[in-house]
């Protein structure tokens, strides 16, 4: 095969950052993905309508094609009206970030089966919100997701109503989740279906493999590819693409794969590798747009030939360059 094409795809776990840092890396995303669901966790997070408001219009601003599928942070001043506001205003999604898991997340919730949240959630369900998780405990890191399965289930059972996204799946143990429970899906990310705990520090410590959920086994990583080249349907593509400046990836440790710029060429390298490629426009578009009930405000085409094209060394901002995913790497398809 020479040439491919998919129809809106659409990447449903997306951070983008705000000011020289989102215009810096928006063209990536929205050359590739007709849609996107955008991480509200900003340095000021996105908690309200307003504040969603004016993120999404700073993104259509710098990316008139793209359609950004908005979240709102749940937060502990999170209440009923605002909410209700958000509804009217077409937002549907809430996330939801424990204490501390990952970045940005030093407003999330402490306890998540607090009266309180589950009051929230409540209304959520009545709503018709969809609840989104980053779902990892606060214990040992390789099995913080596994640990974080016991909420999952207290929330599918209190409200069978909610759809319960487990974002970017990263423990295979997870997947029974999918098939207990008629409320939960799941996202995968890129790197978590081609990577695993040693391409982190197997050789040389690799801080551009450094992630959250981290990357875990080979058997994680091939029961969750299983899941997408099958196109479970249940299961939809969300990159967590999460940029990071070099000097805090190398000094800080911060966690975060930035892998827009090679997205969906890789996918499509991979599942041709794996003789799934039927499957693919399930895995990155029919299954989202089903299981999110999305409205799309364009149909867009993408194209693909097979002439390599190699990834960016770095992308550039004002106060520094981004690593990103497969730097320098040629990838047998390319965009036309």
């Amino acid at each position: 095969m020479q040439n491919f094409s998919l129809k809106n795809p659409l990447d449903m776990h997306l951070h983008l950052r705000e000011g020289d840092m989102l215009a810096s890396v928006l063209p990536y995303t929205s050359k590739s993905f007709a849609a996107g669901v955008i991480m509200p966790n900003l340095k000021t997070p996105v908690c309200t309508t307003k504040d969603a408001k004016n993120y999404e219009s700073q993104i259509r601003a710098l990316a008139p094609d793209f359609q950004p599928l908005m979240t709102l942070y749940i937060t502990q001043g999170l209440h009923a009206k605002e909410l209700e506001v958000a509804r009217a205003s077409s937002y549907k999604i809430l996330k939801l970030y424990p204490k501390g898991a990952t970045t940005n997340s030093s407003d999330g919730i402490q306890n998540i089966l607090d009266a309180q949240v589950l009051e929230v959630l409540e209304i959520a369900q009545e709503l018709g919100f969809i609840l989104s998780i980053h779902g990892e405990s606060n214990g040992f890191s390789m099995d913080r997701e596994y640990e974080f399965a016991s909420v999952f289930t207290t929330l599918a059972k209190c409200y069978p109503k909610l759809k319960i996204i487990i974002e970017h799946m990263s423990d295979h143990r997870s997947i029974r989740l999918l098939e207990d429970f008629e409320n939960i899906f799941a996202t995968l990310t890129l790197h978590h279906i081609t990577m695993d705990l040693d391409d982190l520090l197997g050789k040389n410590l690799s801080p551009h493999h450094f992630c959250k959920p981290i990357l875990k086994t080979k058997k994680d990583k091939e029961k969750l590819l299983e899941l997408a080249l099958s196109a479970h349907p249940k299961v939809c593509f969300g990159s967590d693409s999460a940029p990071h400046l070099l000097q805090s990836k190398l000094q800080n440790g911060a966690a975060g794969i930035f892998s827009a710029p090679c997205l969906l060429e890789s996918l499509i390298t991979l599942f041709e590798e794996h003789g799934a490629l039927e499957n693919l426009q399930a895995f990155v578009s029919d299954n989202a747009i089903k299981n999110y009930q999305i409205t799309l405000e364009k149909e867009r085409i993408f194209d693909f030939q097979k002439t390599p094209c190699t990834i960016p060394k770095a992308v550039k901002t004002k106060d520094g360059e981004i690593i990103p995913l497969h730097a320098e790497k040629s990838l047998p398809w390319s965009r036309v």
